[in-house]
């Protein structure tokens, strides 16, 4: 069955992948018709999320940013499968960085690190900050279901220099790497919400206390690697920028769970300052420690 679904689905992919960008947004722009109006894709989910984040803001100005959020949703999905057609040199033109001097001084010291990111306006794209790089890329990830699938995304990823490792292989991987003197920088989303029974910390995010991801930090600590931000804006329809911003440059010296508060208060700079890039569909608020905000019912 998968890979009957595999073989189903990739001549589609495959046609919208080397789809002109130009008729790439306007089919974007359908399927926003149809997710928003029609299919109602996880409205309560998002309006419920909006509420409880901004209750000072008026429910005309939430539903704003609502719409947005479903409209670059749409891009933002069409765009990760075009990256299977975009060239190198595309790619570079519609991603650029910021403060990657940042990045340069730790690889001229001959240390790895560590770059943590959100799920805030495109993360799909950010490998092409492989191309800035000294050292190698690794993005940390949880492997898909379907194996036909995971296969594509890695050879994808490959081809724009990253290397995709489970979240289980990373520690022997990152020993392997020192041991060998091998430079690497290894990417990791880490906005997620844990399951309960693997919260040892909670925080705040957005003004409320929610269960927070602490692996990344653990491995940061005891691999002694310096831990950078990655804060995406988008500067227009279809192209990016990523500014590099430092949360730690010794972990050690460092209070438990210090790097994540730092992580997180980035996180919310970046959505008070263009909420409509956060992905709201997640639950991510689904375990806190605050009575829910009132959501409007239409």
């Amino acid at each position: 069955m998968q890979r009957a679904l595999y073989l189903l689905a990739y001549p589609f992919l495959w046609l919208l992948a080397h789809t002109p960008f130009p008729i790439l947004y306007l089919i974007s722009d359908g399927v926003f018709v149809l997710i928003f109006y029609v299919v109602r894709y996880r409205r309560k989910v998002v309006r419920q999320n909006l509420a409880l984040v901004f209750p000072e803001k008026p429910i005309a100005e939430r539903k704003q940013i609502e719409r947005a959020f479903y409209a670059h949703m749409c891009d933002m999905f069409l765009e990760m499968i075009k990256t299977m057609g975009m060239s190198v040199k595309a790619m570079q033109e519609r991603f650029t960085f910021a403060n990657t001097e940042l990045l340069q001084k730790f690889e001229d010291r001959g240390q790895s690190l560590m770059l943590w990111m959100p799920h805030y306006a495109s993360w799909e794209w950010a490998i092409s900050l492989n191309y800035r790089l000294k050292s190698r890329g690794y993005g940390i990830y949880q492997p898909l279901s379907n194996k036909y699938f995971d296969k594509l995304v890695r050879h994808i990823r490959g081809k724009f220099g990253a290397a995709l490792i489970t979240t289980k292989e990373t520690r022997e991987i990152i020993t392997k790497n020192r041991k060998e003197g091998r430079l690497a920088t290894y990417g990791i989303i880490s906005d997620q919400s844990p399951q309960l029974k693997k919260a040892y910390y909670w925080g705040h995010f957005m003004g409320i206390e929610v269960p927070m991801h602490t692996g990344a930090e653990v491995l940061a600590k005891a691999m002694d690697l310096p831990v950078v931000f990655l804060k995406v804006s988008k500067l227009r329809r279809g192209y990016y920028k990523g500014e590099i911003i430092l949360l730690c440059e010794n972990p050690s010296s460092m209070p438990d769970y210090g790097i994540t508060d730092a992580f997180f208060r980035e996180t919310e700079r970046a959505i008070r300052e263009a909420p409509e890039y956060y992905f709201w569909t997640h639950k991510r608020w689904k375990h806190r420690n605050k009575k829910p905000a009132t959501v409007s019912p239409t």
